[in-house]
């Protein structure tokens, strides 16, 4: 068995990680205090905190103008995402939930980015079988019900541009990949995973953020 060099994640030290990258600013700050306030229950669904910044600089980093998100929950990574895009820029947010994306809504409403998303309320994949074929994507983010994982993938990789990176939350899957005998949802990420590192089209790296974090990069 290889040696993990991963340092535990204690609450202090989870703290110190908070505390040494960029600050939530207050758009953020309110969605998620409002999520565990008034979804407790659901809010674990919720990206973890150090992914907005994260997926922010993903954006800056490629220096995406079209974005796709697959579960966008309550709002905070769409929001992160889109506060990062430029002006012109456009983020496609894919979810089924009026009750959850009403309080997105008005969080970007209030961020004043509500003009970069446009959010369809329907199955994903009937959102993404209905966009045109072929390349318009420089960047999606993928955190939606994990037993459609592969589905999903399958719809964005074609729809990828050269270079177009694909971010994956919850492939580890608060450990339970590793368990052979995995079933729900843990087995759909496991084949989610292995479906992944075998295929060409994409260069991948699974990272030990959060909960697993995904990143691959069309080829």
């Amino acid at each position: 068995m290889a040696e993990s060099k991963s340092t535990p994640i204690t609450a202090e030290t989870y703290d110190y990680v908070l505390a040494h990258n960029p600050p939530l600013n207050d758009a953020q700050r309110d969605i998620v205090d409002l999520t565990h306030r008034v979804f407790p229950d659901a809010a674990g669904m919720q990206s973890a905190q150090e992914q907005g910044p994260l997926l922010a600089f993903l954006v800056r980093l490629t220096g995406a103008r079209q974005i796709v998100e697959v579960g966008t929950f309550t709002g905070f990574s769409a929001l992160s995402m889109a506060q990062a895009l430029p002006a012109d820029g456009t983020l496609l947010a894919c979810d089924v939930s009026e009750e959850w994306t009403a309080y997105a809504r008005e969080c970007w409403e209030r961020a004043g980015v509500a003009d970069r998303i446009q959010l369809r309320i329907a199955p994903a994949l009937e959102t993404l079988r209905a966009l045109p074929d072929g390349p318009q994507f420089d960047l999606a983010y993928l955190d939606a019900d994990k037993g459609g994982y592969i589905a999903y993938w399958e719809e964005l990789v074609p729809r990828m541009r050269p270079g177009g990176l694909i971010a994956v939350d919850n492939v580890l899957y608060g450990g339970q990949v590793v368990d052979r005998a995995a079933t729900g949802s843990a087995l759909a990420i496991r084949a989610f995973n292995d479906h992944v590192a075998a295929d060409a089209r994409m260069e991948a790296v699974l990272l030990t953020v959060a909960d697993g974090l995904t990143l691959a990069r069309k080829r």
